[in-house]
């Protein structure tokens, strides 16, 4: 049996408090990947390798970080005794991350993101079984030659393209921004029958990574917004370097005070790429004749970022 390789970023998964009972007080990213595989008596006897890429709270994920774990996945992904890859991960930003390898991977293997909303310490401790039931949906994808990349959650398979965290506390804290799960889960790991199709992976490969991210930043349309941020960042760029790009948060379907509208104008007249995405949860922004910039598709604008980056690397 192939090994799967489990790849370690920290995260709440691997942090710790000092009071089970007041579980919400903890400090995220002190567990290594080696302890929390430790922690899981299923995965006796399962052939596996567990690495340390990061130690990180997710809040705090970077370029960096992300340089080095597409690094290690490149890495391990070409041996051919590894069947996949497990990836633990905080939830903050698990969104961008599994989408920037969604776009990545070329689709041969699995990669499975999971990680907790409830620290290791607490008496509810959702890492252990999450990272169980990431184990055995790599093996089982691996079986059926499924490659590309999920997120492994709650007993629910997600596409890496479209996961996204949808509650600030709950166990069940994820979905896939209105589409179902890939596929669910029994209460001991056992893959049900798939719900939809299995994700094609954007197959952009590794280059991006090594280069030096292009600066985009994203900004909210909201009652009263008058550009004064984007003013702010075109004037902080003019000190401190180039601003690529912009992704606009807009209302509804996208849509951007007046206010905004001038200084986006100006933006775009000084060279940033702007694409407009929208901070509704559910829906996403399509293109309609006679917009001017970009829709974003379905994606967050924390994903569109991260798309926004990879297009202006030429990916």
């Amino acid at each position: 049996m192939k090994s799967v390789v489990i790849l370690g970023t920290g995260g709440t998964i691997a942090g710790t408090g000092h009071d089970p009972d007041r579980s919400w007080q903890y400090r995220a990213a002190q567990l290594s990947v080696s302890q929390l595989v430790d922690a899981v008596p299923e995965l006796k006897g399962v052939p596996l390798e567990a690495l340390q890429v990061a130690q990180i709270d997710s809040k705090d994920m970077s370029w960096a970080v992300w340089r080095a774990l597409g690094q290690a996945l490149q890495t391990q992904l070409a041996r051919e005794d590894v069947a996949g890859v497990v990836i633990t991960h905080g939830t903050d930003t698990l969104e961008e991350t599994a989408y920037l390898l969604h776009c990545l991977v070329d689709g041969r293997k699995p990669v499975v993101l999971t990680a907790a909303m409830r620290p290791a310490t607490a008496p509810d401790a959702d890492g252990p079984a999450n990272l169980r039931d990431a184990v055995r949906v790599v093996q089982e994808a691996a079986r059926r030659g499924l490659g590309g990349v999920v997120a492994v959650l709650h007993g629910r398979i997600w596409a890496g393209s479209q996961v996204r965290k949808a509650h600030s506390s709950a166990l069940d804290a994820f979905d896939g921004g209105g589409r179902p799960p890939l596929a669910l889960l029994d209460e001991t790991g056992a893959w049900r029958e798939a719900i939809t199709p299995w994700p094609l992976s954007g197959k952009a490969g590794w280059q991006a990574l090594r280069a030096e991210p292009p600066r985009v930043e994203i900004i909210h349309s909201h009652a009263d917004a008058d550009g004064w941020m984007v003013q702010a960042v075109l004037a902080h760029a003019r000190q401190h370097g180039p601003l690529k790009g912009l992704v606009l948060a807009g209302t509804g379907h996208g849509t951007l005070h007046q206010g905004l509208e001038a200084a986006v104008t100006q933006a775009v007249a000084q060279g940033v790429t702007v694409w407009r995405s929208s901070r509704v949860a559910r829906g996403g922004v399509s293109s309609r004749e006679g917009d001017v910039l970009a829709a974003c598709g379905e994606l967050t604008p924390s994903q569109a970022r991260v798309a926004l980056m990879l297009y202006l690397l030429g990916v």
